[in-house]
């Protein structure tokens, strides 16, 4: 299977997730070559809750994941820790509407729960932890405590941050994620369609978090970098813009 794992189903974050649009994004997305995707949508997006509401509603269900235009779509999100630090959390929709639901009082950036309070929280959910852009100049990692990053699942390497700071990036992240033993998985980080395919990562085929993580663990799984990256990332972002100007408007 071929899975992002750092992807969005909004605009932006002021932008309500459209169902419509969304699936729409997923039939993009697999004619990118991707057949799996995970949600890590912002925990404080504007309808984060009735986005997950109304998937339960429209998509099929199995094992761990959706099934949407043929695509393969675990839940997740995308949560400010308020140390500074994106954390992706990917488990079944039950445990991250949960999640979603219980962060809601901490949505507002002076309200940012902490890291080891989150991290503490998510002990009681089985879900798969990845240090999102770990080495971004505004939200990074390598600031926090040992025993903070040792308990990622993986390190995510960013393809907005392959865009934006060079493909040496990709040697910095796993530089940075040795020391701890961690792995390194392939996230593009798209809010807009034309980003997928820009980077992806080769499974053998998974349908929960616990097979997802114990490939990632095991480092069953390759790493794939699209040739066209800066071209889809730039394009994408470009056309970002365009929407949300007209959105605003």
């Amino acid at each position: 299977m071929f899975i992002d794992f750092h992807t969005h189903a909004n605009l932006a974050k002021r932008i309500p997730s459209s169902i419509d649009e969304f699936e729409k994004k997923m039939e993009e997305a697999k004619a990118s070559g991707l057949t799996a995707v995970a949600i890590t949508e912002h925990f404080n997006s504007r309808n984060i809750i009735e986005l997950y509401e109304e998937m339960e509603s429209r998509f099929p269900y199995q094992d761990e994941y959706y099934t949407v235009s043929g695509m393969k779509v675990f839940c997740g999100l995308e949560v400010d820790v308020r140390e500074t630090g994106h954390f992706l959390v990917i488990g079944s929709r039950e445990h991250i509407m949960s999640i979603a639901k219980y962060l809601l009082p901490h949505q507002e950036k002076t309200a940012y729960i902490k890291v080891n309070d989150l991290i503490a929280l998510l002990q009681d959910y089985n879900v798969l932890k990845i240090g999102a852009h770990p080495l971004r100049e505004k939200t990074p990692w390598n600031h926090h405590e040992t025993e903070v990053l040792e308990q990622f699942d993986a390190f995510d390497l960013n393809g907005k941050d392959l865009y934006t700071y060079g493909r040496e990036m990709e040697q910095r992240v796993k530089q940075f994620a040795e020391p701890y033993n961690i792995p390194v998985v392939g996230g593009s980080d798209t809010h807009q369609a034309m980003q997928y395919g820009s980077i992806r990562n080769e499974l053998p085929e998974c349908n929960t978090i616990d097979e997802l993580r114990e490939a990632i663990k095991k480092q069953d799984y390759k790493v794939e970098i699209s040739p066209c990256l800066e071209v889809k990332v730039k394009a994408a972002a470009e056309i970002k813009r365009m929407i949300k100007e007209k959105a605003i408007v």
